[in-house]
């Protein structure tokens, strides 16, 4: 009986999908809250389930969870560090897709979307795009939110994020030599980027 009405109740969800109010609903895995709306998303696509609070808890809310209806691959969420493959540059704003949370690779497709304003902590409005990011260059980034049209916001502007690894016009792995340029060890050129700072 239990099994039949767990079953009527859950619901395919996907990432941004709102799932309630945080005033009503705890959010448990597969599911964060917003600090800006107090609204409750789902993180991951899966099933949306709801789990009464015991009859003696303080909060009396209940806790939706999303459980992933693929093999659990970690999944990114406000505050993960992540490394992403830059896909597409633009003017403002550059989107890769996520291939690593907390050192954990991901099952399924995360996108991620890195806009001028979240590049680099100094000088924000002087930020181009195109000499900071290539496309196939691989990023470490902050998750700062779930953003837009369900791409995750991740920001690259703390010392230690940024571009890890790239491969330049000369297919050579290229090696950083300041916080804003890589060189090709095979011919020496000399290409700008927001440049990681590799830990000692």
């Amino acid at each position: 009986m239990t099994m039949a009405m767990e079953a009527e109740t859950q619901e395919l969800v996907t990432p941004g999908q709102v799932l309630g109010k945080a005033s009503q609903l705890k959010a448990g895995k597969g599911a964060y809250v917003s600090t800006e709306n107090g609204t409750v998303y789902a993180s991951l696509t899966g099933f949306r389930s709801l789990i009464p609070p015991h009859s003696d808890a303080v909060d009396q809310r209940s806790t939706v969870e999303v459980t992933g209806h693929k093999a659990h691959g970690a999944v990114p969420k406000p505050g993960s560090v992540v490394f992403a493959r830059v896909t597409k540059v633009m003017a403002r704003t550059a989107s890769a897709d996520i291939v690593c949370v907390d050192s954990k690779s991901v099952r399924e497709k995360f996108t991620g979307i890195i806009r001028q304003q979240d590049v680099r902590a100094t000088e924000i409005d002087k930020v181009d795009m195109h000499l900071s990011f290539r496309p196939g260059d691989i990023i470490r980034a902050l998750v700062l939110s779930l953003g837009d049209a369900r791409a995750y916001y991740l920001s690259t502007a703390k010392n230690e994020l940024g571009v890890v690894s790239a491969e330049s016009a000369a297919g050579g792995t290229m090696v950083p030599i300041s916080w804003t340029e890589m060189q090709c060890p095979l011919t020496g050129q000399v290409e700008p980027r927001k440049v990681a700072k590799v830990e000692a």
